[in-house]
């Protein structure tokens, strides 16, 4: 079927195509950090207490239940209802188990033992049945609906308490915060019913993979109610994403949009946040230790003590919010922190003249208060920094209003500190504070600890070094380097002109120490200022680190903001910074950002191939092998450059009116400019990704059958071809018949699937025929002519008493094969809603909604027909030039509409294939 003397430059290119594949796979599934996040465990058995749910709502909903989560004393204590605590209800996502809230749940109870359960939370869970809700969308409203009903059985639970909640708090993971987002959209909903809302590696933007239009519908659903009435909701959201180490969301998809009316959401990488500083895997973000530490400790600083729930505050919400998930000043959170603070008590005042100033603490019997006067500096430098190793939650560095060598009171600026691993560090531009005239720093009386403070005073010019980013085709041939030779303790590296997710860079930092010390440490920060997607790198200096450098989300077109690599160094090293492109990396983000559309781009290239074939039938009465016709049709200049001219006229008004006039669907190329998506030549990178993808799933599916005729030949004695050609065969009614009632009773999926092994059947059948046939021919080449002679001179113009020869039946395969790959193609995308009917066939014999039935009732009859059609019955057929003609326009309507909505893609598929079953009647 497929050519054997296939070129060594196409085969170089797609060998080619392969490898940068690899490239960018590799770099999405293992080019990121090990996983250093810490196992959370529980001190004792787990139990999930099934809370039972009134009659009508578990009939409606019988594979869905509702969980209480308790360990030891707590879970036997609470078998007896009601509760007393506050309500924290937990929704597992794509696949997820309801006992995945025993991590948070084990954390929050220990906090509450602390604290003599002073305060505790409930942590209810939702079992979905591990239902595949990121595949199939059917149910993602039935979901949101028993949600509903959860919550209103969860707060009956606690009726007749003294602090009885109103509402509940929401921990959604994957989808399950989306499905918690929906909950607003409900008619009856009420929204006071949710005071909280955290969301953890929840896709908000867009579905991860669009495989049917009931996934769609429900997002677009869910962001327009969002937009619409931002300015009426005011549910306080938190969306924290996994990073990079999240290969299944990623985490540009998890960003809630930024609405200038909408300040109660916040949106940040796990990376980022304060005390976790670690990038997480889509499911160990529930597990992760340091992320559901820093979690619960917001929640208990949530609660308020007049009511003992969750406050209602929105303004104190997004500060505790923004204190543990944003910005940590390593203090504990105080909703009205005291800014005056007493510097009194036996004190000892060392005043500190110079600019540059280190004190290493160690067994200090008295406190101390250094004074550093601001007067002169603020004359010579710009920027004060200082630093602590110390890193205890106690106030640090004060400012002296008109003193002047001590003062009783002070001006407390450890609120304006930042929290690092290893430091917690504090910069001030001099000008914004002109009433102090000391800065104090205090180092308490310690006993067997030692730490270390640094102060010193710099302008912001000699801290600030530009570093423009390599180009994006140098490959990383070229790179740029600047070397850090003065004695700082912080720079800010800018990376000029590095804004957009498909740049990619790997950045290395060497150290060298003049001064031999038992360890130094350094802190390299990757600051981005227009979202919360920072990262953080720790080196044991000397040493040569290398940082990967890439986006999450592209920078705004409003936003000036430079990307900034934050050194936190040592004043005794220097430091050679070398930035180049990592090509690499750059597919990966390719590979990040488009992968889900590369089976439009491969079904596009086989519909090329397939209208390549048809013509050729046409034009010269045989048809070319898959192949060659592939590498002769799959060009991409015959896509993209319409969907491109497309795109500019939709700029036009009035093309714009035409097209909405048309009721066409919005251009997938401009939903991802939106989003900003848009790679220099990303979609002839795809395409060619396709077309290699088309070429070996080609290869692949000719072996197959290959080795399935051979090994049919083995089981059954030798078939012989076909002497009269029968479109509809006796049986093929019936078989339709069948499949349909299938598809109708049962799931659409499932009766495609069949029509396809049916099709498979057909054609491994006739290569196994074909191949009897050549078998038995004699050597004598003028027999095998005189053969052909005789079986072309018995063909009848009526289509059932036509006769198939040897040079037909190897024609008709070559169709077949390239009709194998498109139906290939469609029975992979159907899967999903087939494995979830699979899943749950126990409590519902048939799908519903199911997405692929309008397509199971119109493809089955086709591929019955085609099953049966060969060459030779088409090749007069009237409607045979015109049916060569649609694959082109609709190769290019795949990629236009099909990209970003992969459940389009079979509709455009089934349409040449129609025609082609049409033309054994026409």
């Amino acid at each position: 079927m497929l050519h054997h003397s296939v070129n060594l430059w196409n085969l170089a290119f797609y060998a080619l195509m392969v490898f940068m594949a690899t490239l960018g796979l590799w770099d999405v599934f293992f080019g990121f950090e090990e996983n250093k996040c810490s196992m959370s465990y529980m001190f004792e058995y787990p139990e999930y207490q099934k809370i039972e749910l009134p009659k009508k709502l578990a009939k409606r909903y019988p594979a869905y239940e509702l969980y209480l989560y308790g360990e030891g004393s707590y879970a036997e204590e609470h078998k007896v209802l009601p509760l007393t605590g506050i309500p924290v209800l937990f929704l597992p996502g794509n696949a997820g188990s309801y006992k995945q809230v025993r991590s948070i749940g084990s954390i929050a109870l220990r906090k509450a033992e602390d604290i003599d359960f002073k305060y505790h939370f409930d942590f209810f869970s939702v079992n979905f049945n591990e239902e595949l809700v990121a595949l199939y969308g059917g149910s993602l409203q039935k979901q949101t609906k028993f949600v509903h009903e959860c919550i209103k059985t969860i707060l009956k639970l606690y009726k007749g308490q003294e602090f009885a909640p109103k509402s509940v708090a929401i921990i959604g993971h994957s989808m399950g915060g989306l499905v918690a987002r929906a909950l607003l959209t409900l008619k009856n909903f009420k929204q006071d019913l949710i005071n909280l809302l955290v969301t953890q590696a929840t896709p908000h933007v867009a579905p991860v993979m669009p495989l049917d239009r009931f996934i769609t519908d429900f997002y677009m659903t869910v962001n327009n109610y969002w937009i619409l009435n931002a300015r009426q909701i005011n549910l306080t959201t938190l969306s924290v994403a996994g990073g990079f180490r999240d290969y299944q969301v990623r985490s540009g998809l998890t960003f809630l949009p930024k609405l200038s009316h909408h300040t109660s959401a916040l949106s940040v990488v796990s990376s980022a946040v304060p005390k976790t500083w670690v990038s997480t895997d889509h499911l160990s973000i529930v597990w992760c230790k340091q992320l559901q530490l820093t979690t619960i400790r917001a929640f208990f600083d949530l609660i308020d003590a007049d009511t003992k729930q969750i406050t209602q505050n929105p303004k104190k919400k997004l500060l505790v919010l923004n204190h543990h998930f944003i910005r940590h000043p390593a203090k504990h959170f105080e909703e009205n922190p005291a800014i005056i603070s007493d510097l009194t008590g036996t004190s000892m005042w060392v005043p500190v003249k110079v600019s540059k100033w280190t004190y290493v603490a160690y067994n200090e019997s008295d406190k101390i208060y250094f004074t550093f006067p601001l007067a002169n500096h603020r004359k010579i430098y710009t920027h004060v920094y200082c630093q602590s190793t110390m890193l205890d939650t106690n106030s640090w560095i004060f400012g002296c209003i008109n003193s002047t060598s001590m003062c009783r009171q002070g001006v407390d600026l450890s609120w304006k500190a930042e929290l690092l691993p290893t430091i917690k560090s504090l910069t001030l531009r001099l000008q914004d504070y002109p009433s102090l005239s000391h800065l104090v720093v205090y180092v308490p009386s310690i006993h067997g600890s030692k730490f270390v403070v640094d102060c010193e005073f710099f302008k912001k010019e000699t801290r600030s070094i530009q570093l423009p980013v390599t180009h994006l085709f140098s490959f990383g041939l070229s790179s740029r380097k600047v070397i850090l030779n003065t004695s700082g303790l912080f720079y800010n590296i800018e990376l000029l002109n590095f804004g957009q997710i498909y740049q990619a860079f790997k950045i290395n930092v060497v150290s060298k120490c003049s001064g031999a010390k038992e360890e130094i440490t350094s802190i390299y920060k990757l600051h981005i200022p227009w979202s919360y997607e920072d990262s953080l790198t720790i080196a044991q200096v000397p040493s040569s680190t290398d940082i990967s450098v890439k986006l999450h989300i592209a920078q705004p077109d409003n936003d000036s903001h430079v990307a900034l690599l934050k050194m936190y160094t040592s004043s005794d090293c220097q430091y050679e910074v070398t930035v180049k492109t990592s090509f690499s990396q750059i597919l990966g983000q390719v590979v990040r950002f488009h992968g889900g559309a590369l089976p439009a781009y491969v079904i596009s290239s086989i519909l090329l191939a397939y209208g390549g074939q048809l013509y050729s039938l046409f034009s010269t009465g045989h048809c070319l092998e898959y192949a060659a016709m592939l590498d002769k049709e799959a060009k991409p200049y015959k896509v993209d450059p319409f969907v491109i001219m497309v795109k500019f006229l939709l700029g036009y008004k009035w093309f714009k009116e035409l097209w909405d006039m048309l009721l066409l669907p919005e251009l997938d190329a401009i939903v991802l400019t939106s989003q900003s998506m848009c790679f220099p030549l990303v979609s002839l990178l795809l395409f060619l990704f396709g077309t290699c993808t088309a070429y070996w799933g080609g290869l692949l599916s000719s072996t197959s059958v290959r080795l399935l005729s051979s090994l049919w030949l083995a089981l059954k004695r030798p078939s012989e071809l076909p002497k009269d050609i029968k479109i509809i065969s006796p049986d093929l009614p019936i078989l339709t018949t069948v499949l349909i009632l299938i598809s109708w009773t049962t799931c659409g999926a499932f009766a495609i699937l069949l029509t396809y092994l049916y099709y498979v059947f057909k054609i491994v059948h006739l290569q196994a025929s074909l191949t009897t046939f050549k078998n038995s021919q004699t050597v004598n080449p003028k027999h095998l002519r005189r053969s052909e002679k005789k079986s072309n001179h018995h063909k009848d113009s009526a289509v059932h008493h036509l006769r198939l020869s040897a040079s037909d039946a190897e024609d008709s395969l070559c169709m077949h094969s390239t009709l194998i790959n498109l139906l290939t193609w469609i029975v992979l995308l159907s899967m999903p809603s087939l494995i979830y009917w699979l899943k749950n066939l126990r409590y519902y014999f048939k799908l519903n909604p199911d997405p692929c039935k309008p397509l199971a009732f119109f493809l089955i009859p086709t591929m019955a027909v085609l099953g049966n059609t060969y060459t030779t019955s088409i090749k007069s057929s009237k409607l045979l030039k015109t049916t060569s003609q649609f694959p082109l326009p609709l190769a290019v309507g795949v990629i236009a509409f099909g990209s970003s909505h992969l459940y389009r893609v079979p509709c455009f598929v089934f349409i040449p294939l129609l025609l082609h079953a049409l033309c054994n009647f026409m």
